[in-house]
């Protein structure tokens, strides 16, 4: 499990203090956290190394007497799968969001805030299991360090809470396709081979596997047109293979399309043209 980036900014704070003593625990702020949207409400799609920045939305509640600088106290929002308490896996926000006042009382603050989760594979996702749908909760933490011996008294607190079930968001695999159309150029009248394979992302080993028993449509765009249409559909072979006969009617182009699937996400090959003679 990754630590989150507001734990470890209080652990690494307070590790500059060099205490080794327990800390005393502060007194957390009544936080309400609403209308939480992760990645516009669509799946968040991840490969093997590139980092997929999130957009995050959400009102903020507070009370008016709380400061909240980015510095020593903050707020934001983080995925968890699992438990809230006992999280298989979580990953946080970048914990500076933005956020604009939209109502005040006596006693408290309304804010609409927006933030960015950065996910790298390499740093967040470890195993097929983070393919799933993943929960949001909200976030506080805030840390107070005394060094200031004069008075024979040195100090330290922290105060870490999250409210957790604030919404949900699928993490799926990245998925590729290729397709090769051959031979070329063909007589019309002829067979022409179609092959190709459909893999996904792979975060154990950082690479893209085959994914196998899956359907892919195999579609034809003739020259001159901007329309696929759909000839017939191939189902993955070993390795995420893909190949299926076609007769050469016209020049144009051939290409597989995946739909997807709950924990991957969908994937288009490139057209290959082939040359009907």
């Amino acid at each position: 499990m990754r630590k989150l980036a507001i734990g470890a900014a209080l652990t690494g704070a307070l590790a500059l203090t060099g205490l080794a003593a327990p800390l005393a625990q502060a007194a957390t702020p009544d936080l309400v956290f609403s209308g939480v949207t992760v990645n516009k409400g669509k799946a968040i799609v991840v490969g093997t190394t590139a980092a997929v920045k999130v957009p995050v939305t959400y009102t903020l509640t507070r009370p008016s007497d709380l400061v909240i600088d980015y510095k020593s106290t903050f707020v934001g929002v983080m995925l968890y799968r699992g438990g809230l308490a006992d999280a298989d896996n979580e990953i946080d926000g970048n914990m500076a969001p933005t956020c604009t006042t939209t109502a005040t009382t006596d006693t408290t603050v309304t804010e609409s805030c927006s933030d960015t989760i950065t996910i790298d594979p390499e740093d967040s996702l470890f195993e097929t299991a983070d393919a799933t749908t993943w929960n949001v909760a909200g976030m506080y933490g805030h840390y107070d360090v005394d060094l200031d011996d004069s008075d024979d008294k040195i100090s330290a607190s922290t105060d870490y809470a999250a409210w957790g079930n604030k919404g949900k968001v699928k993490v799926q695999r990245a998925a590729k396709l290729t397709a090769n159309a051959a031979p070329e150029p063909v007589k019309k009248g002829r067979t022409i081979t179609v092959t190709g394979a459909l893999t996904r992302a792979n975060w154990e080993t950082g690479k893209y596997s085959g994914y196998v028993s899956q359907p892919a449509k195999l579609q034809f765009r003739a020259k001159g047109s901007s329309t696929y249409s759909t000839v017939k559909t191939v189902t993955s072979g070993t390795g995420g293979a893909l190949r299926t006969t076609v007769k050469a009617v016209k020049d144009g182009y051939f290409r597989y399309v995946f739909a997807g699937t709950a924990t991957t996400g969908t994937a288009t090959a490139a057209g290959d043209y082939i040359d009907v003679q």
